[in-house]
């Protein structure tokens, strides 16, 4: 057969230099090389080197053999409308569905869930941070509410150092969170609105407009976000099998490494950055 060693040359050196592109697309991400230190080390301008960068191609693809996963899932944002959601395996470390989104919709989530079961996956827990709706995106599926953020709920609610008595055995009861169960918690929080269901019910009236609101707004509120949240907060106890966390910390220290590593580099244009993200997101191999 005859071979066209010109075309064979082509090949080569098209091959060549796509993964020398390749090569410095992963030292730019992973080892955090300015345009400036890569310039430098190859003997280019930086236009140069950010021309190549560009025309490097990222595929959004992590295999993973396990088939049953528990899920991990939140949105984070590099700015006010440019934000990225990510369903991540906690158990493997990896991030499996990710994308990139201008607000936080329950729709990402939806689509996210339809991905993975399209693809053969069976998610059987999502940890979830409490946003409205959220939640019922993912049907009968056993969630559990992060306690960390639960915690913040109840302290944006009450503050720091709640001067109420009422506020502070409420929040004596949330510090007990990871170190007690449903039925001990149910049962200490049922006393507590026992004891406190009249004072949760004074109600102040504005003396020009007639108008009242109840005194304690704040302190019912995080009474009701800790019942509305009480079925979700004790998941991971009811399936031990399924090794579920009880908080989304697996993804939220994520976030801050993946967003450590973007703002190394300066000005990135919205594609080139998009590009770098999904490079961190897929990992190391």
């Amino acid at each position: 057969m005859y071979k066209c060693l010109n075309c064979n040359k082509r090949f080569q050196n098209k091959k060549r230099t796509t993964n020398f592109k390749k090569k410095i697309f992963k030292e730019y991400t992973w080892q955090r090389q300015t345009y400036s230190d890569l310039a430098n080390k190859y003997g280019k301008s930086k236009k140069w080197i950010q021309t190549n960068l560009d025309e490097v191609e990222v595929q959004s693809i992590v295999k993973i053999n396990k088939r049953n996963i528990v899920v991990v899932a939140d949105v984070t944002f590099f700015s006010k409308t440019n934000g990225l959601c990510v369903f991540r395996e906690p158990n493997l470390h990896k991030n499996i569905w990710w994308k990139f989104t201008d607000y936080e919709r329950v729709r990402v989530y939806e689509q996210g869930k339809k991905h993975l079961e399209k693809n053969g996956f069976t998610i059987q827990a999502i940890i979830l941070d409490g946003k409205r709706g959220v939640r019922e995106a993912f049907g009968n599926i056993p969630a559990q509410m992060c306690h960390f953020h639960q915690k913040q709920i109840v302290r944006r609610y009450l503050t720091n150092r709640p001067k109420l008595e009422a506020s502070i055995e409420l929040k004596n009861i949330v510090k007990t969170l990871a170190n007690t169960n449903e039925e001990i918690f149910s049962e200490q929080l049922n006393g507590w609105h026992e004891k406190w269901k009249d004072f949760l019910k004074e109600k102040t009236t504005d003396p020009e407009t007639g108008r009242w609101h109840f005194t304690h707004k704040r302190l019912r509120s995080a009474y009701r976000s800790l019942k509305t949240n009480l079925p979700f907060l004790f998941t991971f106890l009811k399936y031990p099998e399924l090794n579920i966390p009880n908080t989304t910390n697996s993804l939220d220290g994520y976030f801050s490494s993946l967003k450590n590593k973007v703002n190394v580099h300066r000005g990135l244009t919205k594609k080139r950055r998009e590009k770098v993200v999904v490079e961190l997101l897929k990992g190391r191999k």
